[in-house]
């Protein structure tokens, strides 16, 4: 596994749990507003500098009785061949595992389940399929969306979906289309796009106001609750 960055200890990434956070190296999707841009690099190499494996399992090994949780984020991990693999050696270690996708490869999601390696899965909505060219880039197709969707719901022992809040990814329209793709989902996540921090595009954000204010993603929240079993605001 290609990793690139460690988050030794939080209380948030992992609901109801102590975890790390580990991010994998390299994505497939472009999304301007990324926040981790020299882990993710707009492409699937990325251009951080990695972390040896046996430096993660060691640390592992180390935090057994201070940690009960792992969260693979990126960067997407599902690029990595062998997740699945990096996946049985942490939960032989005894560890829960988080994943966080962009939902860009629903036969590995697949594959994962089937092996029982994940305990949680966090993915992350971009936009309605019309628009999802805007993170994905032309050349994706968006039934993996869909496929993800409906596998994590199915599959996945617990899970939220979660969209960051940036225009124009994001309308009265296209969150009431996001509603209708997870329809039925137990727990929805509005995300406040950050400021002042690196990101993949910044031109993006210098052409003209991309942000909502709160009482927008408030209205947004209550649009799309009538979809989803909860929706919070982070």
């Amino acid at each position: 596994m290609k990793i690139s960055g460690l988050q030794k200890n939080s209380l948030i990434d992992f609901p109801g749990e102590i975890s790390c956070v580990l991010f994998t190296n390299g994505c497939n999707f472009i999304c301007p507003y990324c926040h981790n841009p020299e882990i993710a690099g707009g492409s699937s190499s990325g251009t951080a500098t990695l972390i040896e494996e046996q430096e993660i399992f060691s640390f592992l090994e180390k935090r057994k009785n201070l940690l009960n949780g792992v969260v693979i984020t990126g960067g997407e991990p599902t690029l990595h061949k062998d997740l699945d693999f990096f996946c049985y050696r942490i939960k032989k270690m005894g560890y829960k595992i988080k994943l966080d996708t962009n939902g860009s490869n629903p036969k590995v999601l697949e594959d994962l389940y089937k092996k029982e390696l994940v305990d949680f899965t966090a993915m992350d909505i971009k936009s309605n399929l019309k628009n999802y060219h805007l993170a994905a880039g032309k050349n994706f197709n968006p039934d993996c969306i869909i496929a993800s969707i409906k596998l994590i719901m199915e599959r996945s022992p617990l899970y939220e979906f979660r969209t960051t809040c940036v225009k124009p990814f994001l309308d009265t329209k296209i969150i009431c289309d996001i509603g209708n793709m997870i329809q039925g989902a137990s727990h929805y996540v509005l995300q406040h796009c950050s400021k002042d921090v690196k990101m993949l595009t910044p031109d993006f954000f210098k052409q003209k106001n991309r942000f909502f204010s709160d009482n927008e993603i408030i209205d947004f929240s209550h649009q799309v609750e009538k979809y989803v079993k909860k929706c919070s605001i982070r």
